[in-house]
């Protein structure tokens, strides 16, 4: 399959160092356990909502533009500001829990958030004004901001790192290889191009989903008898 259309557009914006440390935050080998959550994804597949590598595809698509992925991505901008303006953060944190609107969902968020913190001590993040436990966009978006890495480029790495551990959530759940999880990240490189854009210069007033069978599927994965995720 081919990959999609964008330029690619060499840029001095973001210097070597940002570029390692995005690297390091966003990289599967980032100790923030992941690998463990499926976002609902496996109680879809469960369903038969997800059957195939197409139906992944398009989940996906749905959430990174009208669902819980745009809305972390508004969540991380906000982060971004605010911290690299040295405000406080505890107003977005609660806001951003306060979305999870399941009880694994709320797991999710926050211990990869707790995780992302403990493990970005590592670098300086002692200009992060957050509370002691904050969701996981929160706890990214801020980090980001008060490192002041261009906020576009934090933005698209966050979610292509989302997209790439859902993908190989699926992986584990569908009859497909290696090669469709590639194709599924790859054909969806416009749209977190695009998304990373839009958030960047959002606001909290742009919060808002659509993805109702996405949160069906968040709540009832609760009950689910045999899984493999925690989420």
């Amino acid at each position: 399959m081919a990959t999609t259309g964008m330029p690619i557009i060499m840029t001095d914006t973001l210097s070597t160092p940002a570029l390692l440390r995005l690297a390091a935050w966003m990289s599967p080998a980032f100790p923030i356990g992941a690998f463990a959550y499926s976002h609902g994804i496996e109680r879809a597949v469960h369903d038969g909502d997800i059957a195939g590598r197409a139906d992944l595809r398009n989940w996906l698509a749905d959430l990174l533009t009208i669902g819980s992925m745009w809305n972390d991505a508004v969540l991380f901008a906000e982060s971004w500001r605010r911290a690299g303006n040295g405000e406080t953060l505890d107003e977005v944190a609660e806001l951003g829990e306060a979305m999870a609107g399941a009880a694994e969902r709320h797991l999710e968020t926050m211990r990869q958030g707790s995780a992302f913190l403990a493990a970005a001590r590592a670098w300086d993040t002692s200009g992060v004004a957050l509370p002691a436990e904050a969701p996981l966009p929160v706890a990214a978006g801020a980090v980001a901001g008060a490192h002041a890495i261009p906020p576009e480029a934090a933005l698209a790495v966050y979610l292509q790192a989302f997209v790439t551990n859902l993908t190989q959530a699926g992986l584990r759940l569908l009859a497909f290889g290696q090669q469709d999880g590639v194709a599924i990240v790859a054909g969806l490189e416009d749209t977190i191009a695009d998304t990373a854009r839009r958030a960047a210069g959002s606001s909290l007033d742009d919060l808002g989903a659509a993805t109702i069978r996405a949160e069906i599927a968040a709540l009832t994965h609760e009950t689910q008898y045999s899984r493999l995720f925690r989420s």
